[in-house]
């Protein structure tokens, strides 16, 4: 079944949250540098050939305009750049060309959506570090919402897991610093420093007064699978999607069935908090569990895809249950997604959080990176995810209970089909 693996790679480090590179940069076209002699005379500066710095936004600009999800307008983009640079530098002619073009790549993606960013060498290397499984941080997945930092989910076994932070909750600060209106890559690099150092964060959670917490710092080591078998049910935590789960996740379903000996009810994979991560991951995997069927499509103007799997599932056809909830997103519901649309799982929790699109990491010869939304995503059925996916079973979880609810009505949902 692990011959699926070489099928499951051909679709090129494209990712659900922020991974690879599946575009090559181009040389910016004509309408690029034009674009970038315009900025370049807002700040009463020469013109384009004699400033790198304003080639470099000519480059970004291009990338946009070939790649972006979405048609985009070029005066629109440009007039976001302009907002961008003046909003940061209001007299830009005593500002260096550098800090101008920064303002003005963040000015102009940032008027794309939340994920859509400029990453610097610093944010680019901690990028590729993160989807190999380790790095230096606090062990949380954010994003934005209403110009805020929010919690997607924290990593199990983080300094934040254990810190208490919480799927939903609101970052206002960061040692005391305001993180209202930063991007998201710069609000991230807040929360980032020296490994043991600590970071003060002021967090909001249901519309309750605002509170401190303080989290040490540390590196953080991902193992993204880790599985238990218990009363003959094979129980399977898939926390992130990063380059190692799907082999930790083969591996798990192995060792479950060995030590099952034959007498295996079924399996529950647990995709609750997860951020997402890596989508050809999410796609190995779904492939490994389905005979045969869609996985996933994906739609841009650069590019159209369709997954679809390979006979073979390496659970040998047990049923399965999904646990889903509101930290579920991206690659996770991608999982989800197929194995509901070719009734091949029954999903059981909460909706899930609903991320729908595609970025892509586009490599620039300086170290840097700019990560753009590329594509949307569609289950099998061609329904996008976003604004969540709804279980097939709702159960809502006590926090304050050590009775975990949607587990046990999992595995009373396994224990019922296997009945008949």
């Amino acid at each position: 079944m692990l011959n699926k693996l070489p099928r499951g790679l051909i679709f090129g480090l494209l990712a659900v949250m922020a991974t690879g590179c599946g575009i090559a940069q181009r040389s910016p076209g004509p309408e690029a540098r034009a674009a970038a002699d315009q900025l370049a005379a807002q700040t009463g500066s020469v013109a384009l050939p004699a400033r790198s710095e304003f080639a470099l936004f000519a480059k970004v600009f291009d990338q946009v305009r070939a790649f972006y999800v979405d048609p985009v307008d070029d005066a629109a983009l440009l007039k976001a750049a302009a907002n961008g640079m003046r909003t940061s530098y209001p007299e830009p002619g005593k500002v260096p060309d550098a800090e101008l073009v920064d303002a003005a790549i963040n000015g102009m993606l940032s008027s794309l959506d939340s994920y859509s960013a400029y990453l610097g060498e610093e944010a680019y290397s901690a990028l590729q570090e993160q989807t190999r499984g380790q790095f230096g941080g606090i062990g949380l997945q954010v994003g934005l919402e209403n110009e805020l930092l929010k919690v997607i989910s924290p990593i199990d076994g983080t300094p934040a897991a254990e810190a208490g932070m919480l799927s939903g909750d609101l970052i206002t600060h960061a040692d005391g610093f305001a993180l209202r209106g930063l991007t998201l890559n710069d609000a991230v690099l807040r929360l980032r420093g020296e490994v043991g150092s600590q970071v003060k964060l002021t967090v909001q959670r249901g519309g309750s007064a605002t509170f401190d917490v303080a989290i040490t710092r540390a590196v953080i080591q991902i193992h993204p699978v880790r599985w238990t078998l218990e009363n003959n049910i094979g129980y399977v935590r898939i926390s992130t999607f990063n380059a190692r789960a799907s082999g930790e996740f083969a591996a798990a379903v192995r060792d479950i069935r060995a030590q099952a000996g034959g007498a295996l009810t079924g399996f529950v994979i647990d995709l609750r908090n997860n951020p997402g991560g890596l989508f050809e991951q999410a796609v190995f995997i779904s492939d490994v569990l389905l005979e045969q069927g869609q996985i996933v499509s994906t739609r841009g103007r650069a590019f159209q895809q369709s997954h679809a799997a390979l006979p073979g599932d390496i659970t040998g056809g047990l049923p399965i249950a999904v646990l889903i909830n509101g930290g579920s997103a991206s690659a996770a519901e991608i999982l989800a997604g197929a194995l509901r649309d070719n009734h091949r799982a029954v999903l059981v929790g909460e909706k899930s959080y609903g991320k729908g699109s595609v970025q892509t990491i586009i490599p620039f010869p300086n170290q840097d990176g700019l990560r753009l939304t590329t594509a949307r995503y569609y289950t099998p059925s061609g329904r996008t995810v976003e604004g969540g996916i709804e279980p097939d079973i709702t159960v809502a979880n006590d926090n304050n209970s050590a009775v975990d609810l949607q587990r046990d009505r999992a595995a009373a949902e396994l224990k019922r089909v296997a009945r008949r």
